[in-house]
């Protein structure tokens, strides 16, 4: 091979990220992990092992922790993980295999992001010290995509740092390898069933309250001037706003009021048929979701046929909707936007029996036209 011939190769390969496989080629060496191709990249790693993930991204850290009612997000004062949602990525983990192997050269790593801007992984044991440590990088693709930052990917590329000059692709895109506390947290929320009355305050007024005396009856809106009538659609909406709400994220643990917007909130307050009161209050919004607290007063008193298996449903509910009165929450705009209108767009417009009179004259000239 003449000098020309060999250094349009150089430019072609590092172009194209190869320079440390051509290298190895010049120095007739084979990559150090062809012969670990189709083989478990954790080895040795077991589930029953592992007793606290730590997920480490430049700006961000979060540590799932097992206890014995599950896994608990330590960042978050220990509330609750989705069980589901960490058994997955631990089997994902367990079941990585090396799909390609290659020589990882210094240049290489920040193109692959598996320099300081990788995701680190740590599967740790009952006493803290790490089982396994991934390094997660860029996304891998079969073919380029359109916007590489949205699309899944065919796989990824890892490191694993006992074996720093090899860098490995395995199929699986590793989506969960997030420190993102939405991707991570049990969204499971609270219910405020039956209601019985819903509220809705603001510093500024322009409030308002509905209630109804009993589950099948009518919505009334409390202290109507004459003429005033809600609109039956809009009072309904309303009060389901509050019932099955769940969470998109959690807000740090050292997040202020002022920053949040909760040292001077809108305040939503359902009272219900079981003897309970939900209040939220509703702070700032933050992207797509507003910053909130939420409290349930009251023990519950089920009545009616249904009363026996309704107790049992909130004994078993209830200690969880309580314990969300100690984090400040993220509720997605959607869920809250029915709830939190003026007292105006809660409003009919128009009494009960208006109607279009142009509609009259046409029917009677209709009708006219018929008999001739």
């Amino acid at each position: 091979m003449n000098a020309r011939i060999a250094a349009t190769l150089v430019l072609l390969l590092a172009l194209l990220g190869g320079g440390a496989l051509y290298y190895q080629h010049l120095q007739g060496e084979r990559p150090s992990g062809v012969g670990a191709l189709g083989k478990p990249l954790l080895k040795g790693l077991r589930a029953a092992d592992i007793a606290s993930i730590a997920i480490r991204e430049p700006q961000a850290t979060l540590t799932l922790e097992r206890k014995d009612s599950g896994w608990a997000i330590a960042e978050r004062g220990g509330f609750a993980a989705d069980v589901e949602r960490v058994r997955e990525f631990v089997l994902k983990a367990l079941e990585l295999k090396v799909g390609q192997a290659e020589p990882l050269g210094t240049a290489d790593r920040a193109r692959l992001k598996l320099d300081e801007s990788a995701t680190r992984v740590e599967f740790r044991g009952a006493d803290a010290k790490p089982l396994a440590v991934l390094l997660v990088g860029r996304k891998y693709f079969k073919g380029e995509p359109e916007n590489p930052e949205k699309a899944i990917g065919d796989g990824r590329f890892v490191l694993l740092p006992a074996e720093a000059k090899t860098v490995y692709i395995v199929s699986d895109p590793l989506a969960q390898a997030t420190a993102n506390t939405s991707e991570w947290i049990s969204r499971t929320g609270f219910s405020a069933e039956k209601a019985a009355s819903v509220q809705m305050a603001r510093p500024a007024g322009d409030g308002w309250k509905i209630e109804r005396a009993a589950e099948d009856a009518e919505w009334k809106l409390a202290g109507a001037k004459e003429g005033e009538r809600l609109e039956m659609g809009k009072a309904n909406a309303a009060a389901y706003a509050l019932a099955n709400v769940d969470l998109a994220d959690l807000a740090p643990q050292d997040a202020k009021p002022e920053e949040t917007g909760l040292a001077s909130p809108a305040v939503l307050t359902a009272t219900t048929f079981d003897g309970l009161t939900y209040t939220l209050q509703v702070g700032a919004p933050k992207g797509e979701n507003y910053y909130a607290t939420a409290a349930v007063a009251g023990e519950p008193k089920p009545q009616g046929k249904d009363a026996g298996e309704r107790a049992k449903k909130l004994a078993e509910r209830l200690p969880r909707e309580r314990s969300l009165s100690e984090h400040t929450l993220l509720i997605a705009k959607s869920r809250l936007e029915d709830a939190l209108k003026a007292r105006d767009e809660l409003l009919a417009k128009g009494a009960p029996n208006d109607k279009p009179e142009s509609k009259a004259p046409a029917r009677k000239k209709a009708a006219k036209g018929k008999k001739k």
